[in-house]
């Protein structure tokens, strides 16, 4: 039946769809009569894992005078002219960088920031947690309670902790913990018998602590970041619905070595006793004052 004779019997449901059958195989006809193109035609040679002479993807290093990288030259792989431009998509900037960065080498004599060289002699690391379901309010007297403490304290924390969110807390300390020693080589003193001796130091906050290893770890910071919402509905009565808001957030904590607080602590050290005492003013005679108002 053609579309034409289903119109006639007064069916339009069933004329539109012969007319959407035969567009659907009109389609796949033509489809079928397509002639691939040369260079789509597969070679013997793209099965054994190289180009073909006629892909699209055999380029000339003559005549397109590809880039070849340092580490490419030395596997001898070249990079293509469009992934270049995606690796280096500023070079103007980039070189203005690199001459900014050689003006300033100069200019110091090589030599380095107080920050530079905490930065190189010291080992830190950052680490953020998922989103977790629960809220800033609940989330943060958590942080708030390992900041300062070492990582093992704060494990044993979150462990007898009766708060909800303590179990992913913990978690989340652990794989900090592991991550730090395999990318950092934090924690490592006993192994590498680099521990130092032994040291009795007092904290900011007062305490006094005694250190047998500098390269034990403790939380030097601890905060919570807030997430995106999630929603939910909630069934109410005659049939209406109330729609939920779901907090989500995450913690972060930076890890750092105990020759870190060893160095802050002396550094306190040295500016209280750098500090100037007060001494009151000598003994002169006041001049260009009054005894009375000038009214």
């Amino acid at each position: 039946m053609t579309p034409e004779e289903a119109e006639r019997q007064g069916n339009p449901f069933l004329a539109k769809a012969l007319r959407r059958q035969e567009a659907k195989e009109r389609a796949e006809r033509e489809k079928k009569n397509v002639r691939k193109r040369p260079e789509e035609i597969p070679d013997e040679t793209s099965r054994l894992g190289d180009l073909a002479d006629n892909s699209i993807f055999k380029l000339s290093l003559m005549d397109n005078k590809i880039k070849v990288s340092a580490k490419g030259a030395a596997m001898g792989q070249p990079i293509p002219p469009g992934r270049v431009t995606k690796l280096d998509p500023m070079p103007h900037r980039r070189r203005r960088w690199e001459r900014k960065m050689t003006i300033r080498e100069i200019q110091r004599r090589g030599r380095l920031t107080r920050a530079e060289v905490i930065k190189r002699t010291e080992r830190s690391y950052v680490s953020r947690s998922d989103l977790l379901k629960t809220s800033m309010k609940k989330l943060s007297p958590l942080a708030n309670q390992i900041a300062g403490k070492t990582v093992d304290d704060a494990i044993t924390q979150m462990r007898f902790s009766k708060k909800k969110p303590a179990i992913a807390v913990r978690e989340h300390l652990e794989l900090a913990r592991d991550q730090a020693i395999v990318s950092r080589g934090m924690g490592l003193g006993q192994t590498d018998n680099t521990e130092g001796s032994p040291v009795t130091f007092r904290t900011k906050d007062g305490i006094l602590r005694r250190i047998s290893d500098r390269t034990s770890m403790y939380i030097a910071q601890a905060w919570v970041n807030k997430g995106p919402y999630g929603q939910d509905i909630n069934p109410r009565a005659r049939g209406r619905i109330d729609r939920l808001r779901l907090p989500q957030t995450s913690i972060s904590v930076l890890l750092k070595e105990e020759a870190t607080r060893i160095r802050e602590q002396d550094d306190r050290q040295k500016k209280e006793a750098n500090k100037k005492v007060w001494t009151a003013l000598p003994d002169r005679p006041v001049t260009e004052q009054r005894q009375y108002y000038s009214w």
